[in-house]
């Protein structure tokens, strides 16, 4: 039995798409049980075993974990993260998992200059004590990320502080791809990889590709990295640790310019998305369609 913590995030609900086809039972874990977990994947067989179950809440973890044998491990980036992340880890080894395949993040060092990056380190430590085999996933940023660019693109504009910094992306369904076969299979284990797109695109060139797409200008607009950090705080209405982290993360992508991997390619035997797809595929979000409908 596989259990997926993290079901309804976009990585979690990816890599139940990837498992579908795998015969393996899959048990998807969720909050929220009166809200399904979108599964757009017409059959599963065996069919998802959705249950109930609450990271702050170590009773739920250890129903949810009973009779499991693998489980993927990926929280939102939050400050209990270290705490609940270590905790499902320590439950899982004593309810006998075997096998965790942990979403963690670049830079997942001691001095980080990323707080959040430091606090999966601490938990990728915690993991590696714990004794049990395991999987430690670090891509980079999200291309579905890219879609809360929207309203700036709308106005046409991307905010940032990278400059021309060249910065990785990797869809979602990629890892998810990467994550179901650390968990099916045994080549992966007691690896940790550093998962990218196929190239690495600054904000300039971002803006220009989307100005090609939708047919109107969109141009890069740099800031300072406490002026991008006012602007999160006061115009996209994030938690000051939010807009903290991604500021850290910008800033970072100009202190250790970013450079692709051929982790994806290794694992899956094929290319990763790339970002032109992934842009083309949602052309009518980025024109604002969408919202209109």
């Amino acid at each position: 039995m596989i259990v997926v913590l993290g079901a309804s995030g976009a990585t979690g609900n990816a890599l139940l798409h990837s498992l579908a086809t795998s015969g393996a039972p899959v048990r998807a874990l969720t909050r929220t049980p009166h809200r399904p977990i979108p599964l757009t994947t017409g059959t599963h067989r065996p069919p998802v075993e959705v249950q109930y179950a609450d990271a702050s809440d170590p009773q739920s973890l250890r129903t949810a974990f009973k009779g499991a044998d693998r489980l993927f491990l990926a929280m939102a980036n939050s400050p209990a993260q270290v705490e609940l992340e270590t905790r499902a880890i320590d439950i899982a080894a004593q309810s006998g998992i075997g096998h965790i395949v942990k979403i963690s993040a670049p830079a997942a060092e001691p001095d980080s200059p990323v707080a959040v990056s430091r606090g999966h380190h601490a938990i990728e430590e915690h993991l590696r004590a714990s004794g049990l085999t395991h999987t430690v996933l670090r891509p980079y940023a999200f291309m579905q990320n890219l879609l809360r660019l929207a309203p700036a693109v709308a106005r046409g504009v991307i905010l940032g502080t990278t400059g021309d910094a060249p910065l990785n992306h990797i869809d979602c369904r990629d890892i998810g791809d990467v994550a179901a076969a650390a968990l099916t299979g045994p080549d992966t284990a007691d690896g940790t990889y550093t998962l990218t797109g196929p190239e690495a695109v600054s904000h300039p060139e971002l803006a220009a590709r989307l100005t090609t797409l939708t047919g109107h200008r969109i141009r890069y607009v740099h800031l300072t990295p406490d002026e991008l950090r006012a602007d999160l705080i006061h115009q996209a209405r994030m938690p000051g640790w939010l807009a903290d982290h991604v500021t850290e993360i910008q800033q970072l992508a100009v202190t250790r310019p970013e450079t692709p991997t051929t982790a994806v390619g290794d694992i899956l035997g094929r290319p990763p998305r790339t970002l032109d797809a992934f842009l083309h595929e949602h052309l009518d979000h980025f024109r604002g369609r969408e919202e209109r409908a």
